[in-house]
């Protein structure tokens, strides 16, 4: 068990909500702990939000200044779209996070799930003016659906939020300019391995273009089809579903405590 988070003493809220959504905090806070894992939190300055089943105008943040290995699914803090909490919790919740959330959550309403990171490699790209470059695999599912966002300081002013949703259309990939990535998902799952393609992409092209003066572009005609192809790769089940269960498995080996 992971003593950080027992020793918050933050009793179950399991009895106190529904199935569904008790469902939706466990896997919130398996995302948070699968951050922390892959070394993609910033202390405690990142955030992932996911939408209350059935309650079109309440989601589910991080109590603002728990660490994301300390938090679990009763710790997860209920609030509505003008960011009033909706639980009895000490913990308050990111300004800026409810800001960029509470925008894509009430114009998406195809989204369950938005994840938001301030990684080194995806900060470094989202520095370089040319943004994301079509140079691996992975590049081609986040090129099939990226966006850019110009950066306007912190995220905590109300008339940003238009232009935030206006820069991010339909697209699943969102890179905030000089300051990081976020991704979107029809489930916790699909947004996290969103971020994995986006974080790797990012990996991966900062290491390309530091070891190699002449780098091998893909044809724009491979990305137009990299949705079709990552439908048949995954024999259509998509990349969240299929690698979601084993992710969990992997955190029960770990730690299962995010669970409570």
């Amino acid at each position: 068990m992971n003593e950080q988070a027992a020793s918050l003493q933050i009793p179950s809220r399991q009895s106190d909500v529904g199935a569904a959504e008790w469902q939706t905090r466990v896997d919130l806070a398996a995302a948070y702990r699968l951050v922390a894992l892959f070394k993609w939190d910033d202390l405690v300055f990142t955030h992932i939000t996911a939408r209350v089943p059935g309650r079109d105008n309440e989601f589910l943040i991080n109590p603002y200044g728990l660490t994301f290995e300390e938090i679990t699914a009763s710790s997860l803090v209920k609030i509505d779209t003008v960011g009033n909490k909706l639980d009895d919790t000490p913990f308050p919740v990111n300004p800026a996070g409810f800001t960029i959330h509470s925008a894509i959550h009430a114009a998406r309403h195809d989204a369950q799930c938005v994840l938001h990171t301030h990684t080194i490699n995806g900060v470094a790209v989202a520095a370089q003016r040319g943004g994301v470059l079509p140079l691996s695999q992975h590049s081609i599912f986040v090129l099939a659906s990226l966006a850019y966002h110009d950066y306007e300081g912190v995220a905590l002013r109300d008339d940003e939020k238009a232009r935030l949703v206006a820069d991010l259309g339909s697209k699943n990939f969102l890179m905030l300019r000089n300051h990081g990535l976020l991704t979107l998902g029809a489930t916790v799952g699909d947004a996290l391995l969103n971020m994995y393609f986006f974080e790797t992409t990012c990996a991966i092209q900062l290491r390309a273009m530091a070891g190699a003066p002449d780098l091998v572009s893909i044809d724009p005609h491979i990305i137009a089809t990299a949705q079709q192809q990552a439908r048949g790769a995954t024999n259509g089940m998509g990349a969240g579903a299929l690698t979601w269960p084993g992710l969990l498995r992997r955190l029960d080996r770990i730690d299962p405590s995010y669970k409570q």
